[in-house]
């Protein structure tokens, strides 16, 4: 019942769960015929549906050969970051590894074998990876040997060192996901898909992944501490607490809340080369694949500012709500009425008292100017009497075979939100 509740405070959620469900999906993720690949390419889908819940899908609703070149490069990143996340590799091995890594795909032989992580069959597995890189054109692969070098040369100069500046978190950033976001632009642009600018512009690109990747670190302060992992800047925290893990405190919660906001307030600031990198795509997939992530990050964000619960536990957008970004995120009009939405939510919520409240509220009217609603999409949760009515009647006779969605689908929401 519990559910139900939820539901009915949110009937816009039960409409999209239902659309969704019903085939809705298929818009922003048509379904790919494996049927007529090869073995080494099955396989290669087979292993990026079991080690990525939030982008297998998008990645397989890509056009044409795009679709095969962003795959594989997810698997040589899963691969790489698989290496660097394994403790059980001695460090004199691991650092040498990640610098070397990008010379492994012209290898045909190389793996690796005895990894204990859970994704270990992309390093078991490598010579099938390996095989289907190089079969790619080479103005794909390129690009991914490019990416994965820059990015173990990053991950190696991390292994040992926190992150103290606000550059140094976004140097961390940018070499974790602003690389990702450079090198998806560089194949976008290399398959014609979306113009050269897109690939050329790593300044705007880097924006698109640092704003992914500063949402998913600040939303996970509480599993990184339980997991003795610190990616929040020492420069931020240090002005709220002797140590990290002293917000977690309840007694310094209000403190640990001003801090999270400092730091909401920072990623905020890569919205508007969001909004801009996103004007600039054509390509309807390649919009759907860039622009879902960054209202599911944006939702987050608000769900997250001035949220004790962050320091408590784990902070989600609902399943009802991802759906609905996911279903609504198809256009660039569309994109700037949820960050309207989202960044008023995020402004009604500053605390006077709040630190950064000056500042947070100087990105906000940045933001505002580049995306002030001028479509229907900005209204768009304005919903009739009848409407409501009609919504809750759903409600009460669907909530539990809503509940029973089918689980790709429930773990594509789901991870849309971690």
């Amino acid at each position: 019942m519990e559910l139900l509740r939820k539901w009915l405070g949110h009937p816009e959620d039960i409409y999209n769960l239902l659309r969704f469900k019903m085939g809705g999906y298929r818009a922003v993720m048509p379904r790919m015929d494996t049927d007529s690949l090869g073995c080494g390419l099955r396989t290669c889908y087979r292993y990026l549906n079991q080690t990525s819940r939030s982008f297998a899908a998008v990645i397989q609703a890509l056009d044409g050969e795009l679709r095969h070149a962003v795959c594989i490069f997810y698997l040589v990143l899963r691969a790489l970051d698989t290496v660097e996340d394994d403790m059980s590799i001695p460090l004199d091995i691991k650092v040498p590894m990640l610098h070397e890594f990008h010379s492994h795909l012209y290898q045909p032989d190389w793996k690796y074998t005895e990894s204990k992580e859970k994704d270990r069959q992309v390093l078991e597995d490598f010579p099938t990876i390996s095989m289907e890189f190089r079969n790619l054109s080479k103005v794909y692969q390129d690009v991914i040997s490019d990416i994965c070098h820059k990015m173990g040369v990053g991950m190696a100069e991390f292994l040992e060192k926190k992150v103290d500046s606000q550059h140094e978190w976004d140097k961390y950033c940018h070499y974790v996901a602003g690389l990702v976001g450079i090198g998806l632009s560089r194949l976008f642009s290399a398959s014609e898909l979306e113009d050269s600018i897109v690939g050329q512009d790593t300044d705007l690109a880097n924006s698109m992944g640092l704003f992914l990747q500063k949402t998913n670190i600040i939303r996970d302060y509480l599993e990184d501490q339980l997991e003795g992992r610190e990616f929040w800047p020492r420069e931020v925290w240090s002005r709220y607490a002797k140590k990290l893990s002293d917000l977690a405190k309840p007694e310094n919660i209000d403190v640990a809340v001003q801090c999270l906001n400092e730091l909401i307030t920072n990623a905020l600031h890569h919205v508007p080369d969001v909004l801009t990198y996103l004007s600039r795509l054509k390509n309807q997939s390649v919009f759907n694949f860039c622009a879902i992530p960054q209202v599911m990050a944006i939702a987050t964000l608000a769900a997250c500012y001035n949220n004790q619960q962050v320091f408590r536990g784990v902070v989600k957008i609902r399943k009802g709500q991802a759906v609905t970004l996911m279903m609504d995120a198809t256009n660039i009009q569309a994109v700037k009425a949820i960050m309207y939405q989202y960044v008023e939510e995020i402004y009604q919520k500053i605390p006077s008292t709040d630190p950064s409240s000056n500042k947070t509220q100087q990105v906000i009217a940045s933001i505002r100017a580049m995306s002030l609603p001028g479509s229907p999409m900005a209204s768009r949760h304005h919903y009739s009497p009848i409407y409501l009515s009609c919504a809750m009647l759903l409600a009460a006779l669907s909530w539990q075979y809503l509940s029973t969605l089918s689980k790709a689908t429930e773990e594509y929401v789901q991870a849309g939100s971690e």
